[in-house]
């Protein structure tokens, strides 16, 4: 039979691009159609598909799904032959082992191949030549792989970012750095603000910052990704949003970028130091807003935290109450009346309030120190770059060791501690660098601090779940335990509050008149702080 006889006239079009540029640009799939169909037209094939493909694969035609449909396409016609036409003898397949696999995948289902720029012939010098196309192309993409390599490797060394910018950033071309990284508004505003809660303790865990950047409506856009709690995860783990860039894996350690971060190095490093510690009055999808108090109040018995829930009555009325969960304690599933509970707690918590002259002490000894360090900043600056020397110094001792070192235990505890000391040194240079100087004056950065600590119960007493919550974090340092038999609750208070508690519970005439030593009337002195000699104090200026 003669091979025009044989010859289809059936054909299908498989175009590529590598790159979602020319996908857009429209330069690049619809030119390699037009010119597949007008070789079609000449040929007198009658052209029923067409599979466009916009990603390369790496060479493997398995990852492209334009070549797995066009595969599909075959399998489903059997019975029919086909020509199958590619622009470029590149566009097949750019790796020499899938090229030849491909090409067995396609003679195995009656398919002809051809190409416009390269004619397929079935004899020895005809498959050569074709082998050492298929490598010149493998050669290329590795070639071209390098470069790119190579040339991203060398941006992130300089500082610049060269992937996708994250949420909160987005590209803008300059003059002197290029591409840069600047601010995405209100995204970056909003990831900021997650930051800074997450490290001042407003939120603990990653559980809650998804919850935070859900409800903020500014998220909400086609680049900000899924709010879950994977890539919430990996968001905050990102040293980017401090100004640092890293790549493990292409050798780029932590270093400053040339963009500018959305917070500081000093509250990304507390906001990990967060989410690595244990938390104790954490947010769950399943709390009730009913319990304010579930997980913060632990058992005294087994250390538990309780749990809280609504039990029904024989009568069908439903009542509130909090328990211990622990299978294993003696006071298992033994109900406490949410009532009673929250009372003793609302009593702990108006305990807290300070006297007014010893807060307005506290309020004086906080400024006289903000105003101190604030005149300090300079030769603060100088004092953290002696810091940075110091750890450089403690760094260099450390390599010494590992070079001298044999033991990989030791070794990799060594490389701990110098990770460390690399932390705590850009830490150091960012304060060196910015004077260490506030940016905000005093009655800005603590107005609503000195109320809540001035009315700690007035938080507590507006029935909001999440300033509830926020109080107990604030107020207290670890959860509170709990005696259901004697009702009585043991707290940790936070350092502000144990201050303030300690003084306001001491005896005010703990030294007398005349004072430990005898008196010297003849010297005087004046105090700059009023609140001092103020009579609710109770004390004696000797």
């Amino acid at each position: 039979m003669s091979e025009q006889n044989n010859s289809p006239t059936k054909a299908v079009i498989y175009c590529r691009v590598s790159s979602t540029k020319q996908i857009e640009e429209g330069h690049g799939l619809q030119s390699q159609e037009t010119r597949c169909r007008q070789y079609a037209e000449g040929k007198g094939y009658e052209v029923e598909a067409v599979f466009p493909d916009g990603v390369s694969g790496g060479g493997n035609f398995l990852l492209r799904p334009g070549m797995v449909a066009l595969i599909a396409y075959l399998d489903a016609q059997p019975d029919q032959n086909y020509v199958v036409i590619f622009d470029d003898l590149k566009r097949f397949a750019r790796d020499t082992e899938f090229h030849m696999k491909l090409r067995r995948e396609l003679t195995a289902r009656s398919a002809t191949v051809e190409c416009l720029n390269f004619k397929f012939e079935d004899s020895p010098e005809g498959r050569f030549i074709e082998t050492i196309l298929a490598a010149q192309g493998e050669l290329e993409r590795a070639q071209n792989g390098r470069q790119v390599y190579q040339k991203m490797k060398a941006r992130l060394t300089n500082g610049y970012w060269c992937f996708p910018a994250p949420s909160g950033y987005r590209f803008e071309k300059t003059k002197e750095h290029g591409k840069l990284l600047v601010r995405d508004e209100p995204m970056a505003s909003i990831v900021q603000e997650a930051f800074e809660r997450l490290a001042s303790g407003s939120l603990q865990t990653t559980t809650e910052v998804t919850s935070f950047l859900a409800t903020q409506a500014g998220w909400k856009n086609n680049r900000a990704p899924q709010v879950n709690y994977q890539t919430i995860s990996d968001l905050l783990r990102r040293p980017i949003y401090a100004g640092y860039l890293t790549m493990p894996k292409w050798g780029v350690a932590l270093q400053p970028a040339k963009h500018e971060g959305l917070v500081s190095f000093e509250v990304w490093q507390r906001a990990q130091d967060r989410l690595d510690r244990k938390s104790y009055a954490p947010m769950r999808k399943d709390i009730n807003l009913d319990f304010p108090l579930r997980g913060f109040i632990e058992c005294i018995d087994c250390s538990y935290p309780l749990t809280g829930a609504w039990s029904k009555s024989r009568c069908g009325t439903k009542h509130p109450y909090y328990r211990c969960s622990n299978s294993k304690c003696e006071s298992y599933s033994k109900s406490i009346r949410k009532a009673r509970l929250e009372e003793e707690f609302e009593t702990v918590i108006k305990t807290l309030r300070p006297n007014d002259g010893i807060f307005a002490l506290y309020t004086r000894m906080f400024k006289d120190a903000w105003d101190q360090r604030s005149a300090q900043a300079s030769q603060n600056a100088v004092l953290f770059k002696d810091k940075v020397q110091q750890i450089e110094k403690k760094i260099d001792q450390l390599l010494e060791r590992i070079v001298n070192s044999e033991t990989p235990t030791v070794i990799k505890a060594y490389e701990t501690k110098i990770a460390s000391l690399e932390k705590e040194k850009l830490i150091a240079m960012e304060k060196a660098s910015s004077g260490a100087k506030p940016k905000i004056n005093f009655d800005s950065m603590f107005e609503l601090a000195l109320k809540f600590l001035q009315k700690p119960e007035k938080l507590w007493d507006s029935g909001v779940f999440e300033l509830q919550r926020l109080v107990l974090r604030l107020a207290f340092s670890d959860r509170m335990v709990y005696c259901r038999k004697t009702g009585t609750l043991n707290t940790k208070l936070s350092l502000p509050f144990k201050m303030l508690t300690t003084s306001h519970e001491q005896n005010p005439r703990m030294v007398g008149g005349t004072g430990i030593e005898p008196v010297t009337p003849c010297v005087s002195s004046k105090c700059s702080t009023p609140e001092l000699t103020a009579p609710p104090l109770g004390m004696v200026i000797i």
